[in-house]
């Protein structure tokens, strides 16, 4: 006997293949959308049937985009001369959270992962260096995440731009404000030492 009826079936189905939803969220939320009224589950179809015919990649930075240029790239109260280089667009909305960045972006769309079938190739790195060549950027500021794919990622991106006229920089990382340093682990603390800034 059938429990779950085919419609919301398909439905939890569908949401489990987002990352990092499993299928005990997929179906609380699918449950969710449907103690809905109907005006506001057809808000969601709708929201979701518009988005890949709305939204564009920026072609500076390849930020997601209903523009092109986006928003960042056109305003000129940026500063051009200062490329921060991300992973990914939820990276570049964190950044953009810290409010502290007056620079312009360009995000490679991930991180090289050779396990995965993810080389130079698959990564927005030509276009970077096209930028860096390019006579308008001064510096570059590599802000990918700490991890193994990551470092990896930024010391691929360091040997490929060394030619470059450019200052190449990376985002420090370490001891997080706030943060006993005897409660550190080793490799967090090592970083901190080797990303060490003049005091005074």
């Amino acid at each position: 006997m059938r429990v779950i009826p085919p419609a919301l079936e398909r439905l939890i189905e569908a949401l489990s293949r987002l990352p990092g939803i499993g299928n005990k969220t997929a179906t609380r939320l699918a449950l969710n959308i449907l103690r809905r009224p109907p005006a506001q589950a057809l808000e969601l179809a709708t929201a979701l049937n518009g988005l890949h015919q709305a939204i564009c990649l920026c072609s500076h930075c390849f930020a997601f985009s209903e523009e092109d240029p986006c928003a960042i790239c056109a305003d000129p109260r940026r500063d051009p001369g200062l490329l921060c280089v991300v992973e990914e667009s939820g990276d570049l909305l964190a950044i953009e959270k810290t409010a502290s960045f007056r620079g312009r972006y360009h995000i490679l769309h991930g991180v090289l992962s050779p396990i995965d079938g993810i080389g130079p190739g698959e990564l927005k790195i030509k276009e970077l260096e096209a930028r860096a060549h390019g006579g308008e950027v001064a510096e570059i500021l590599i802000a990918t995440s700490s991890t193994v794919p990551g470092e990896a990622t930024a010391s691929y991106l360091l040997d490929r731009l060394a030619g470059a006229p450019v200052k190449l920089t990376r985002l420090a990382c370490g001891i997080p404000m706030g943060m006993d340093i005897k409660y550190a682990d080793r490799h967090t603390l090592a970083k901190a030492i080797e990303s060490r800034a003049v005091a005074r």
